[in-house]
């Protein structure tokens, strides 16, 4: 959730500054792992990631949203354990 936008000028460049609140991400993944709910069947819900922080995963591995290589970039931050708090289920995918 985005809560801060602001532009910083900065030796004629100019800077777009966001802030974003990820804690309502963090506790919807803990309140869905706690209640075990995801976790049971065919279909599994490995996380709750906020658009924010896909896009930039994706800006750092230098790859667009529309790419096929997204899916793997995106698996591969999950099951680092960088980013944990996100995971709803702790299995490998």
């Amino acid at each position: 959730m985005k809560i801060a936008e602001r532009f910083i000028e900065d030796d004629g460049k100019i800077i777009h500054a966001r802030t974003f609140d990820n804690q309502p991400a963090l506790d919807d993944a803990a309140a869905l792992r706690s209640a075990g709910l995801g976790q049971t069947g065919e279909n599994r819900l490995i996380g709750r990631v906020p658009m924010n922080i896909v896009s930039d995963w994706l800006k750092e591995a230098g790859i667009k949203m529309h790419d096929p290589a997204a899916k793997d970039v995106i698996r591969r931050k999950l099951l680092s354990g960088d980013f944990d708090a996100f995971r709803v289920w702790q299995g490998t995918f």
